[in-house]
């Protein structure tokens, strides 16, 4: 840990820890954690990090405890934090948890109540009191709302609740205890905030800017791959018509004159199909590569 750090930087722990640092080292910050210790190392003499769970740092960094950190917008919501730090960018990362999550509105599966305003009166279990005291009084639908310390979906199973408010990111473990979502509380996910002071600091800033700018890049980067062939001039104008890019694909002429390199960067998800049709078109030599960035 940095005896004279820039930025004072929690990283959370849980849930979101395992992503977090994954996310981290492909932005070029690698995290190296101690046994029962919460101030992690990392390769950046301006930077020290503290771990937290991720419902206390949004709290840490508005009260100045921290500079900046990845808290998680329901629980800056949940706390009443919204305004109370500078939300710099959503960090949301589709290949392990730091992605979006739901609260949604659960009842039992063989329950009359079809939308919220059937539970009228009713008893609602729930980790997050305040959001969902919200989200009822914004409907003008009053219901008894009790906090839940676990196994929440249990409460509607042993008859200790009408309906839950839970978090999930597929609704498979809700189905899972026999019950039915009739309504989305609101959609979640990471997000990188900071305190207003520090923000306001242009050394602090500057620490704070270059962190999201690699972060996002990374996180952009994980949807992407990048493609390098050899065509022939007979075919170019065709493997052109087929590569989406960034801006354009980069074609160099090779030493010969009648061939070409070709490179460019595509959405994962289409390579499998784009592939066979480039070769069909007449590509050679076809490499797929990972990107860490893409800025």
């Amino acid at each position: 840990m940095s005896k004279n750090p820039i930025l004072k930087f929690g990283v959370p722990k849980g849930s979101l820890e395992e992503a977090t640092d994954d996310l981290f080292a492909r932005a070029g910050w690698k995290i190296h954690k101690h046994e029962r210790n919460y101030f992690p190392d990392v390769n950046d003499p301006e930077i020290t990090l503290s771990l937290s769970r991720v419902q206390e740092i949004g709290g840490y960094v508005a009260e100045g405890i921290l500079d900046a950190g990845i808290s998680a917008l329901d629980w800056l919501r949940e706390m009443d934090l919204e305004d109370k730090v500078v939300q710099i960018s959503n960090l949301v990362y589709s290949k392990n948890s730091l992605r979006q999550s739901r609260w949604v509105l659960a009842v039992a599966g063989d329950s009359p109540y079809q939308k919220p305003e059937d539970l009228a009166g009713k008893r609602i279990a729930t980790e997050v009191q305040h959001l969902t005291e919200r989200y009822f009084a914004e409907k003008n639908v009053p219901v008894q709302i009790f906090y839940s310390w676990g196994a929440t979906e249990a409460k509607v199973v042993e008859g200790l609740a009408d309906g839950i408010v839970e978090v999930t990111e597929t609704g498979t473990t809700i189905r899972a205890h026999g019950l039915r979502i009739i309504a989305e509380v609101m959609c979640s996910n990471p997000v990188l905030v900071a305190n207003p002071e520090a923000w306001a600091d242009p050394v602090k800033r500057r620490k704070i800017e270059q962190l999201d700018l690699m972060l996002q890049g990374a996180l952009r980067a994980e949807s992407l791959v990048a493609l390098k062939m050899n065509v022939s001039r007979e075919n170019l104008a065709a493997v052109e018509a087929m590569l989406p890019s960034l801006n354009s694909p980069t074609v160099s002429p090779l030493q010969n004159g009648t061939w070409f390199s070709v490179e460019t960067v595509v959405e994962t998800k289409i390579v499998r199909d784009l592939i066979p049709r480039l070769k069909a078109a007449g590509a050679e030599g076809i490499l797929e590569y990972t990107l860490n960035k893409v800025i």
